[in-house]
């Protein structure tokens, strides 16, 4: 069974940038896509953004996300990217890293393995 580490979480001042790094020791398949959740505080889980598994430059991101957000991979580091600029406070949450054999989904009960979510709260 595969497991997601996620890292590069904490506190932060409002317009910030952070990169949040999604990965697995034991090695990713290439036949993955990886999509990002976000749940803030008092709320469910809601879909950030996706990476494709058959291309990296295939991507779907969430219409908030769009412009402040975006995904990435590095395939020899078995690394998948959130890098957030601009931060803004209801950009707090806890952010996971999820994946699927298939195509990207919105739907977080498409996804098969999950990490246990890193910290990232924005405030002044």
């Amino acid at each position: 069974q595969l497991k997601f580490v996620e890292s590069g979480g904490g506190l932060v001042q409002p317009g910030r940038s952070l990169r949040l790094t999604c990965a697995t020791p034991d090695g990713f398949t290439l036949n993955y896509s990886i999509g990002w959740f976000r749940q803030a505080p008092g709320k469910g889980r809601e879909w950030v953004a996706c990476i494709q598994y058959h291309s990296d430059n295939v991507i779907d991101m969430e219409d908030s996300a769009k412009g402040r957000f975006t995904i990435s991979r590095d395939r020899e580091k078995n690394a998948v990217y959130l890098d957030i600029d601009g931060l803004k406070p209801e950009d707090t949450g806890l952010y996971y890293c999820a994946a699927r054999l298939a195509m990207c989904s919105t739907d977080e009960d498409q996804y098969t393995y999950w990490g246990q979510g890193t910290q990232v709260t924005v405030s002044s």
